[in-house]
């Protein structure tokens, strides 16, 4: 699918589009980067001068610790724009990197805040992409603080299921998930023992299973039920199915 139709369907997800918007959206001049497994993007500290799209892949953000470690903010799937934000934001607090191997596709901020002037709805749009990223943030924050262990990874299995659905990449209630177990415990706070502890007591309810970057849900509402899932912070006009 061509970069401005990602653009289009991710946006139209949550916002209204009109003729005039697409069109712009279509003007864009889209410059395609290929990623390596573990290849940043986006270091903390930079000054970016365009955003990206993602093509095919996934992208995370995560935060780089003083010993070398890493915490893991959120993943990215094709059809997301994980910085959008960068638009309003002159220094990078986070990195972002790539999850095995992407394609990604950048527009300069500067074409971009010149669409914006031209068509103020698309900026909303653009603006309400960053909110509901805030949104994912602060949901992770309740997650890894508030929630029990198995529910915690339930949880993000489920957030993570819920929007590639919207974007069309769930096949037979399968999802490619290239996230080691490692990333897995870097993102939700858990040590390597404890992550293959959490993933039997996931198997055992038969409501899911993660192998070998496959994520498998076998029954939704039991999943959902676990994770304490409720997919309202993610602001989606329709559900997906």
């Amino acid at each position: 699918m061509d970069v401005d139709k990602i653009v289009i369907n991710k946006l139209k997800e949550h916002s209204r589009l009109s003729a005039d918007d697409i069109t712009e959206i279509r003007n864009f001049n889209f410059a395609p980067r290929e990623l390596a497994d573990q290849e940043d993007l986006i270091r903390q500290g930079d000054e970016p001068d365009k955003s990206v799209v993602v093509m095919s892949g996934w992208v995370a953000r995560y935060h780089l610790l003083p010993g070398g470690s890493r915490q893991y903010l959120s993943f990215h799937m094709a059809g997301d724009w994980p910085d959008a934000q960068a638009l309003f934001l002159d220094r990078m607090d986070h990195a972002v990197c790539a999850i095995g191997e992407a394609l990604v596709a950048g527009i300069a901020h500067k074409e971009m805040t010149r669409a914006i002037s031209r068509r103020p709805a698309l900026g909303f749009a653009i603006w309400r992409e960053t909110l509901i990223d805030a949104a994912i943030f602060r949901e992770a924050i309740t997650n890894n603080s508030a929630r029990r262990k198995p529910a915690r990874m339930a949880h993000l299995f489920c957030e993570l299921f819920y929007r590639a659905r919207a974007l069309g990449h769930v096949r037979d209630g399968q999802l490619q998930l290239p996230v080691s177990l490692i990333q897995l415990g870097e993102t939700l706070g858990m040590s390597i023992a404890t992550v293959n502890r959490t993933l039997l007591e996931l198997r055992a309810s038969r409501a899911a299973d993660f192998r070998s970057g496959t994520l498998s849900v076998h029954n939704w509402s039991r999943l959902c039920a676990l994770g304490e899932f409720d997919p309202g912070y993610l602001h989606l006009k329709k559900q997906p199915r």
